[in-house]
């Protein structure tokens, strides 16, 4: 008996997946989950290099005080949890779509204490409606893979 053609079994197989990829929510979601992955590992990652930005001065006076040690150390927390967080989304967009908007949230909420950082507050919060729409889509995705 011959053994079963491979071009079929993965023709088969790939046909699933192109169809998945034509659909434009489908599209949304790896385009979301793409991003969510690599900026929070790429901004995290920055927060030991501050080739970017000077992390430490978008940090809340009121927040510095309460963490021990420097803005900068701080920063260097924030960094570890951002790219756990960029982690998460990649391995499991439906809990780490919550995770970004739980921590874009506390992000806005220290940058509405510091005068003149509106903007960027205002930014995060869409950043944040993308990651609660990231969590959204990839719960719809997860349980039709299912």
């Amino acid at each position: 008996m011959a053994a079963p053609s491979t071009s079929s079994s993965s023709s088969a197989s790939a046909a699933p997946r192109r169809a998945a990829l034509a659909d434009p929510g489908y599209q949304a979601f790896v385009i979301l989950r793409t991003g969510f992955t690599v900026a929070p590992i790429l901004f995290g990652l920055d927060k030991f290099a501050n080739l970017l930005v000077d992390w430490p001065a978008y940090l809340a006076p009121w927040i510095n005080d309460l963490v021990p040690g420097s803005g900068q150390s701080a920063m260097y927390a924030v960094g570890v949890v951002e790219i756990v967080a960029g982690v998460v989304v990649a391995l499991a967009p439906r809990f780490g779509g919550w995770l970004v908007a739980g921590w874009l949230a506390g992000i806005i909420v220290s940058l509405l204490t510091v005068p003149g950082y509106y903007d960027i507050a205002l930014r995060d919060f869409g950043l944040l409606l993308g990651a609660v729409a990231l969590a959204r889509l990839a719960q719809h995705y997860h349980g039709a893979r299912a």
